[in-house]
């Protein structure tokens, strides 16, 4: 068993309008997370304007500093966000 930490992202009722000017600064952050090895998988739900999105880090401090400086937060493109720790068991 290993504990994850995973982000949840709620969206902003006109994130569909603002994603597409803050995405290239959010994709090279998440780019940035994953090349340091402490974000390990994310993406949106089927529906992100209701349901959101999620990631899954190493650490929660490593979660949490995505979230606050994620331009998707800071210009207001997320209403709120959350983390979970998560014990992953894989099953075989």
């Amino acid at each position: 068993m290993s504990a994850k930490y995973v982000l949840f992202y709620d969206s902003a009722p006109d994130a569909l309008e603002k994603t597409p000017a803050l995405f290239p600064a959010h994709k090279a952050r998440l780019d940035a997370f994953a090349a340091r090895g402490v974000l390990l998988a994310v993406g949106t739900f089927a529906d992100p304007l209701k349901d959101g999105a999620m990631s899954v880090f190493t650490s929660r401090e490593e979660a949490e500093a995505f979230a606050r400086d994620d331009p998707f937060v800071l210009e207001g493109a997320v209403r709120g966000w959350r983390i979970l720790e998560w014990d992953e068991i894989l099953m075989g």
